[in-house]
């Protein structure tokens, strides 16, 4: 089956919500929503609603360059036991919640395809330093603001979804949350000088991404053009 939904409405405030009692400011730790520059924007939400298997498809793929970029890290950084241990376990859960949206697929007659990338993680890497450790500093901050924006659009989307999306990506909440705050800790642990500025030129580069004009839906998307 796929995600039922009502006959979409042109403006998203008038779009009924599932019969959910959380909404979405309800399941976000306020640390996140102050990291984040901005919320997703509606049109993105309303976007997503009429795409649903877009959504689950290339939020599968999500979960794969999660577990991919976790374990990149792993095997290029081998003298940091901390990030090895974190890359470790996120590595883990990625694989698990991949496997967990491919279920849901094929319950809902998905099919798994190939989808071209966003621009979304490429227009934050093309910004990245080249020498460590400013490099590692700068892919650690982006895993946070991608893990974070995940766990937001994921709250976002939850009080529009049938119930049993909707529990699964309650449970994404949580663990993205907790994947954000792992990177950003990573991120402090490289250097003992404020990289305070640098989230905040990327938290920037990363707002313009989600609320300037895309072609074509994806999870980290920007608004439909």
């Amino acid at each position: 089956m796929s995600i039922q939904l009502n006959a979409l409405p042109k403006q998203l405030s008038a779009l009924p919500k599932a019969n959910h009692t959380i909404d979405a400011e309800d399941l976000l730790p306020e640390s996140l929503c102050q990291f984040l520059a901005c919320t997703t924007p509606d049109a993105w939400l309303q976007w997503a609603l009429e795409n649903p298997e877009t959504l689950l498809i290339d939020h599968a793929q999500c979960e794969k360059k999660a577990a991919s970029t976790a374990m990149s890290l792993l095997y290029r950084y081998v003298d940091q036991p901390l990030l090895l241990s974190k890359m470790s376990q996120l590595a883990r859960e990625e694989l698990l919640h991949f496997e967990q949206v491919v279920a849901l697929m094929e319950s809902r007659g998905v099919a798994y395809q190939h989808l071209t990338a966003s621009r979304y993680a490429e227009g934050l890497r093309r910004h990245v330093r080249s020498n460590d450790p400013e490099r590692l500093i700068d892919v650690l901050i982006i895993g946070a603001i991608i893990e974070a924006r995940s766990c937001e659009r994921f709250a976002r989307l939850i009080p529009y979804l049938d119930e049993e999306l909707a529990k699964f990506y309650r449970t994404l909440v949580k663990s993205e949350g907790r994947h954000f705050e792992d990177y950003l800790l990573l991120a402090r642990q490289q250097t003992s000088n404020s990289i305070d500025e640098r989230i905040t030129f990327f938290v920037a580069r990363e707002a313009e991404l989600i609320t300037s004009p895309d072609t074509a839906f994806r999870f980290h998307s920007g608004v439909p053009a």
